[in-house]
């Protein structure tokens, strides 16, 4: 056991919001605080505010925040008594966890066996069993064979879930209606567990119809002490990942709040769980007082600050105090839920390109205030944001006396909530708070799956295009002109010669059109009508009265790409070079081919100057394990930008495709 008064140094053995998140509270305890980083993290924000920090190795996972060895000797030579894993990374890793043991440094969070065990998900349904904790109807043993599982589907009852034993995330579950689809959907799952996971080993659950997925939080101390703080709602969820949560479940009655969390709490006992943990469990909409144990998380989860800003508990304090010996200073009748909370996760990621991921360089960040809002964040002016880590960046919370008012709360922090210079999720989120279900709380795992198809990107506003091309306008407009011929203010004999800008911004490309003067001016985007303009620049915040009507955006300009927030949205706009254009022609010049996210050209299948036609591959592009073929939009000749084996950013320059030309003489 750990002496209380013994653990003075944490090292935090993760990066980004996390380890932002827990260095916060080392500092409030007086403790000090060890970060790590990999060579692209090594001005990262964690690092700055840590107390001191160690490198661990180049940017690759495997070679820094994955290296037990080299997290390991960091701790030693800085002289922690304790780690703290976060989540992701090394938090689950029972080889670590083992380590942390025999080195003698205090692992903040259970023991190898608790995690190990609740790490297989056959041994973990097993162990859970014997404690009364109820289990989703299925086979699931050691061992079991495609025949096996095709023999027992039937008594389990269909529609039935195939799942791996090892891992997560979704990867391997096959979701199968009739029998005659199972063989096939026994060998592809097979081989995705494998890939993934380096294990096959498969089981099968009944599907729950209209499923929820709803977990919660425990604490268990060294002296036997276990408590749960009730439940948190997970089921708006992508593809298996979570986007938003909230504590509360809208969908539990006390009696079987109190219930659930007793199973939670006979999880943690049946491995003499210590620490802080979270158990998952799969509630059908259809029968909310029937609930069956899905997993247990061993670590801090993302969403943890919903419960805490609920119940008034600092988890990461907990997990130190946990650790160190000490014993929960409450008990289970001490514990009360007060409000509601409701997080929203920001990623890099662009909903309006298929949620491929961004990436880019943060300009600025915009950050919420004001009473029930807090920020987890990792993000500073300036971070990176590559393709080497997770896309989640940061979290925005809001708490009220009631779900409606956080579900209102949090919308308004999230208009107020901008990283300029990376495309995010932040509107998708919005998208998803405005909906009836979500507002009614009648929520399911497919829900957030089903209203894909109607999201669509805001269409930039005329308005912002404006801002945009009139901050274009400010930088070249003379501070003391002592020639009027220099001033590009579109006069001339007769009538004014508006200065022309083409930008592009999403889907949208239009022309603006400004003449005047900054103070002064007249601004119109294609052929509309005309408005007033009058433009300042105040250090980053360009203040543009238009009509009257006056909107302060904060601006910022990365790769090219004006950066424009108003506290409601963010977008991004780029400038485009002018082409001589046909009047008939159905295109209006050159067409770019830019990179939708931030990775490595991996193909160029074609060479300089070939004729291609529309739809053809030009650059194939691969992030994350993704790969993404970038084709012609028209038919034409190309020019490249970019060769294999280039690293790229988001919206970077790949190539151009120039229309063929007519060469045919007019006839008279």
């Amino acid at each position: 056991m750990t002496d209380t008064n013994r653990i003075d140094t944490v090292l935090v053995a993760n990066r980004g919001e996390i380890a932002v998140r827990v260095i916060r509270t080392l500092r409030d305890m007086g403790i000090r605080s060890v970060a790590v980083f990999s060579d692209a993290d090594a001005d990262a924000r964690h690092v700055r505010e840590a107390d001191t920090a160690v490198r661990l190795g180049p940017a690759s996972a495997r070679e820094s925040y994955l290296a037990i060895d080299k997290v390991i000797a960091a701790a030693v030579t800085s002289g922690a008594q304790a780690i703290h894993p976060g989540y992701g990374f090394l938090s689950e890793n029972s080889a670590f966890a083992a380590a942390c043991a025999t080195e003698g440094i205090a692992f903040l969070g259970p023991s190898a066996h608790a995690i190990e065990t609740m790490g297989d998900k056959i041994t973990a349904k097993a162990a859970v069993s014997a404690f009364d904790v109820p289990v989703v109807p299925g086979i699931s043993r050691p061992g079991l064979t495609d025949a096996d599982l095709i023999a027992g589907a039937d008594e389990v009852g269909y529609p039935v879930l195939v799942k791996p034993s090892a891992g997560g995330g979704g990867k391997g579950m096959r979701l199968v209606t009739d029998p005659v689809d199972l063989p096939a959907a026994l060998a592809s799952a097979r081989r995705e567990a494998a890939s993934a996971f380096g294990d096959d080993t498969l089981f099968l659950e009944r599907f729950v119809l209209r499923p929820r997925h709803i977990e919660v939080q425990i604490l268990a101390d060294t002296h036997g002490n276990v408590v749960h703080l009730g439940e948190r709602e997970c089921s708006l969820q992508r593809r298996h990942q979570k986007v938003i949560e909230e504590a509360p479940s809208p969908l539990l009655d006390p009696a079987t709040r109190a219930r659930i969390g007793e199973a939670a709490c006979n999880t943690a006992r049946s491995v003499d769980y210590t620490g802080a943990g979270t158990v998952e469990f799969i509630v059908s909409a259809d029968a909310p007082d029937e609930f069956f144990f899905m997993e247990m998380n061993t670590r801090l989860q993302v969403e943890h600050p919903v419960t805490e800003m609920v119940t008034g508990l600092d988890l990461v304090e907990w997990q130190v105090r946990i650790a160190a010996g000490e014993p929960l200073a409450f008990t289970q009748d001490d514990i009360t839920l007060t409000g509601h909370a409701i997080e929203a996760r920001v990623y890099a990621e662009d909903p309006g390109r298929g949620f491929l991921p961004t990436g880019g360089t943060v300009a600025d960040v915009v950050e919420p205030r004001g009473e029930g809002i807090r920020i987890d964040s990792g993000l500073r002016p300036g971070t990176v944001v590559g393709s080497d880590y997770d896309p989640m960046l940061a979290k925005v919370i809001a708490h009220a006396d009631d779900r409606a008012g956080a579900l209102r709360r949090l919308d308004r922090a999230l208009a107020g909530t901008a990283v300029l210079g990376v495309v995010t999720n932040i509107e998708f989120a919005r998208f998803l708070l405005a909906d009836d279900q979500v507002i009614a709380g009648a929520l399911d795992t497919g829900l957030l799956d089903r209203r894909l198809d109607d999201y669509a990107a805001a269409e930039t506003s005329d308005s912002a295009l404006v801002a945009a091309a009139a901050l274009h306008w400010l930088e070249h407009w003379p501070t003391a002109a002592s020639d009027p011929w220099d001033v590009a203010d579109g006069w001339r004999v007769g009538a004014a010669l508006p200065v022309t800008t083409r930008l592009t911004s999403g889907s949208r490309t239009a022309h603006v059109h400004l003449s005047g003067n900054p103070g002064a001016a007249t601004a119109s985007v294609e052929d509309g009508p005309a408005h007033t303009l009058s433009v300042t620049l105040d250090g980053s915040t360009l203040a543009v009265v238009l009509d009257g009507r006056r909107i302060a955006y904060r601006v910022a300009q990365v790769d090219g790409a004006v950066w424009l927030s108003d506290g409601h949205s963010t977008v991004s706009v780029r400038e485009l070079r002018e082409a001589s254009v046909r009047g008939d022609d159905a295109h209006t010049g050159d067409a770019d081919i830019t990179s939708p996210m931030p990775g490595a050209v991996i193909a160029v299948p074609v060479e300089p100057g070939t004729a291609v036609t529309a739809g053809q591959t030009i650059v194939v592009v691969e992030a994350m394990k993704m790969e993404h073929a970038l084709t012609a939009p028209i038919d034409g000749t190309v020019e490249l930008f970019a060769a294999a084996g280039e690293q790229v950013k988001v919206d970077q320059l790949l190539a151009r495709i120039a229309p063929h030309t007519d060469t045919k003489e007019e006839v008279a």
